[in-house]
């Protein structure tokens, strides 16, 4: 008996990386998971559920249950088509982990309109259309007076959370998508689910690209801090029904390491009581500043 027994997770951008190995964590703990991939590389070229077909093939030889889906987590319809999916073959849903992405890094310069609309689309609109209709799924059945242990598991990044030199647009989607785990966390309470996100620190083909050193793999002997799978015991405990009580939370993940960050809240302040004039604002933002904690360093500074 695994900690997510008969449950039913959707994994997006389930063929490779950390997708495919939070697909792999929730089949061993007896979770019956939809594993989605369109397949493409990461130009955008080729397609095809041939990547999630070769994860659903491992994880039945190793006596788990799994379907693939060719859904565009971005096209609306698909994206409710993929929910659907999920509950006509296995009869319901309990849990939707949003991991697909793609990513376009150049410098805020000279990034283009093509490259904000794709990121935006895959991962912002990726992240709110699946879960949007999820969340359609599990308030009906509330409404019909069935109970859920929803969850919602989301994929964020430091990047967006601190910035990262040369990623503006995937960085801006991210901060979104940290931002959306929140609102998710607040409203969806009332209907018996959970929102909250990770930002793993991991090798994966968009990483390799840009942090090549930082994400070589390691001699087989030593722990290998950035392999994928160490992110995926979080993701699965997220997804389980042991999580109902933590939502709204953010949490980094590299290697052994769990941290929980903290979002933006009011710090240091002061208060004049009355309406200021543009020469007293000066003094008064350095004051402030003063007294408040350091930001966190933009990744790449």
């Amino acid at each position: 008996m695994g900690i997510c027994d008969g449950r039913v997770v959707i994994i997006t951008g389930a063929g490779r990386g950390l997708g495919r190995a939070h697909a792999l964590a929730f089949a061993a703990e007896g979770a019956k998971v939809v594993v989605n991939d369109i397949g493409v590389e990461l130009d955008g070229s080729g397609g095809g559920t041939g990547p999630a077909g070769e994860v659903v093939e491992q994880i039945r030889s190793d006596g788990g249950e799994a379907i693939a889906n060719g859904a565009d987590i971005a096209n609306w319809e698909q994206a409710k088509g993929l929910i659907d999916a999920a509950v006509e073959h296995f009869g319901r849903l309990d849990c939707v982990v949003n991991n697909a992405g793609v990513v376009r890094d150049r410098m805020f310069a000279n990034a283009t309109e093509e490259e904000f609309d794709l990121v935006t689309r895959v991962h912002l609109k990726g992240h709110f259309a699946v879960s949007r209709h999820a969340a359609a799924h599990w308030r009906d059945r509330t409404k019909a007076g069935e109970t859920n242990e929803g969850r919602i598991v989301n994929t964020s990044s430091g990047a967006g959370l601190q910035g990262s030199i040369g990623q503006s647009v995937y960085g801006a989607a991210k901060g979104a998508i940290a931002t959306l785990t929140l609102i998710q966390a607040a409203e969806l309470a009332r209907y018996g689910v959970t929102s909250n996100a990770i930002c793993p620190n991991a090798r994966t083909r968009m990483t390799e690209g840009a942090f090549a050193e930082d994400m070589k793999a390691v001699a087989a002997e030593a722990f290998d801090e950035v392999a994928p799978e160490n992110a995926s015991p979080l993701v699965v405990w997220l997804g389980s029904a042991e999580s109902r009580d933590i939502t709204g939370r953010i949490f980094e993940i590299k290697g052994g390491r769990i941290a929980v960050s903290d979002g933006w809240r009011d710090d240091a302040e002061v208060d004049k009581g009355a309406r200021w004039a543009p020469d007293e604002i000066g003094a008064a933002v350095h004051e402030i500043v003063a007294k408040a904690p350091a930001p966190q360093k933009c990744y790449g500074t």
